[in-house]
């Protein structure tokens, strides 16, 4: 699967971040969701085009960009090279049978670690909040957002190549099974889950529309408000952050 689900599924990907790349106000909330969390020398698994990467640079967070495809990576470092809190540019696959002998040099580097559409990806979830953790200092950070809700699994993470969704108590459990100390839980975009339901579950579209997600984008004032105002409570996305 893993093949797979990172070839076959390439170009929906692909056309996927660009979409959401220019989601500039959707990506801004996102960054300043889990932004409180962020410290010291940080780590992104999963940079992909680098739309939250850009928002650490710019903010002066030093951090080291990885993916697990190598395109990607040079992406990334045409993109970043040249600032000077970029800490590099890495293929870092977590589900990597050979992740200890490659990255032993990281180990124990890092005050924070975050994946954001990620974990989703990966098969064996608990190896992949595993070898996070190895990459962290004792008291460091992992942020982890996934998405939300199995009853919502439709031909949108058929497409992106998701093994399954999450709420903050099955990802509550991969963490404390890991090892982690869980410190934060929440839920992210609650209006989210309605066009995810109608466009892959009632349209049965493959693709997230890009003129969905650019309306979408213009209203997230109103829907950052919406999220307070519940709770965080519910939403299309998971975020879990635990302490080493």
């Amino acid at each position: 699967m893993r093949n797979f689900e990172f070839q076959e599924f390439d170009t929906v990907g692909e056309e996927t971040l660009e979409a959401i790349g220019k989601a500039d106000r959707f990506n801004l909330w996102m960054y300043q969701t889990i932004k409180p969390w962020c410290k010291g020398r940080t780590l992104e698994i999963g940079s992909g085009a680098g739309n939250m990467s850009k928002y650490f640079i710019e903010d002066h967070f030093n951090i080291m960009l990885t993916d697990i495809r190598d395109s990607y990576c040079l992406k990334l470092e045409e993109k970043f090279t040249g600032h000077p809190n970029l800490l590099g540019v890495m293929n870092i696959d977590l589900a990597d049978p050979e992740f200890d002998k490659k990255h032993r040099h990281i180990f124990d580097a890092f005050d924070t670690v975050f994946a954001l559409n990620v974990v989703e990806h990966i098969k064996d979830d608990l190896l992949a909040i595993q070898n996070s953790r190895k990459l962290l200092k004792n008291g460091g950070h992992l942020i982890v957002l996934v998405p939300s809700y199995q009853t919502f699994y439709n031909r949108f993470d058929v497409s992106l190549g998701h093994y399954r969704r999450y709420t903050r108590k099955s990802l509550t459990r991969v963490f404390k099974h890991g090892e982690f100390e869980v410190i934060h839980k929440q839920h992210f975009n609650f209006v989210g889950l309605f066009g995810w339901f109608f466009s892959g579950s009632i349209l049965r579209k493959e693709i997230i529309p890009a003129g969905q997600v650019r309306i979408f984008n213009r209203l997230v004032p109103l829907f950052k408000m919406l999220d307070t105002a519940l709770f965080h409570h519910f939403g299309l996305s998971t975020i879990v952050v635990g302490r080493k």
